[in-house]
């Protein structure tokens, strides 16, 4: 499977780099710092969640910044990923609807774009790691796995959304309300620890969360994950990207009816 598409992306690559290159220069199209919001922006919500929450929630949290900066971190480039992904095949009709090109290069052109930006935040969140003064040690290569498992089911989620999109676009509006929704059970400015084990256990049921929790227990409890974790990180990548796959594979070529 994967030796397919990368060998898919190979044949078109020239196309796969005009698509990412298109996407990356729209999102900054006629902006004055352009690239630079990607970093000012993340930057901008970290501001806002940390003067709003610290106060409630942070008081008796050690390194609460880079509590929050973790959750924020991840989240934001689900968000990012899905729903730019979420209108991929539609935004690229007239191109797939002329010529034979695989429709899910669309989408992995939009996730790497989003992956760029997250590159560039990781990088600031590693300063701000850096000024909290946070112990860093071999172990933060670690984090490499949950960054791995949360681009395939980035790509896995965006596979499902962008295939329903085409055939019911009410989906656009239900997947903000979904997204606000996950963003508070995420534990992006809060703690679990003060919820029932039922409850707490119930938290690892959002993929979300289980990136978020790998990160902040690598990151602030300089520690590796329990087996657990890294079987659910992994379970939820595999499974998002097995069920985007077969909808593609199966719906493949109704989309041209429908776009």
């Amino acid at each position: 499977m994967i030796d397919t598409i990368l060998h898919t992306i190979q044949k078109n690559r020239f196309l796969f780099e005009e698509l990412v290159k298109r996407d990356f220069k729209q999102k900054y199209k006629r902006t004055v710092l352009g690239m630079g919001w990607s970093l000012l922006s993340p930057l901008l919500n970290l501001l806002v969640m940390s003067l709003v929450f610290t106060q409630f929630f942070g008081r008796n949290t050690p390194h609460y910044t880079i509590y929050l900066f973790c959750g924020n971190l991840i989240f934001s480039y689900y968000r990012e990923a899905t729903t730019g992904g979420m209108n991929a095949l539609m935004a690229n009709a007239a191109i797939f609807s002329k010529v034979n090109v695989p429709k899910y290069l669309f989408l992995l052109s939009k996730n790497v774009s989003s992956l760029i930006n997250f590159g560039l935040t990781l990088c600031v969140f590693f300063l701000f790691v850096l000024l909290d003064q946070v112990p860093i040690g071999v172990h933060f290569l670690s984090l490499l796995y949950p960054i791995g498992c949360l681009i395939v089911f980035n790509i896995g989620v965006g596979l499902i959304l962008s295939a329903l999109f085409v055939f019911f676009r009410d989906i656009t509006y239900l997947y903000d309300v979904f997204t606000m929704l996950l963003m508070y059970l995420s534990a992006i400015f809060y703690k679990v620890d003060t919820f029932s084990p039922a409850m707490q256990r119930f938290f690892l049921c959002n993929p979300v969360y289980c990136y978020i929790k790998y990160f902040r227990i690598v990151v602030l409890e300089g520690g590796i994950p329990s087996l657990q974790v890294h079987l659910l990180c992994a379970f939820y990548a595999v499974l998002a990207a097995a069920v985007g796959g077969i909808i593609y594979k199966k719906y493949n070529h109704s989309f041209l009816y429908y776009v």
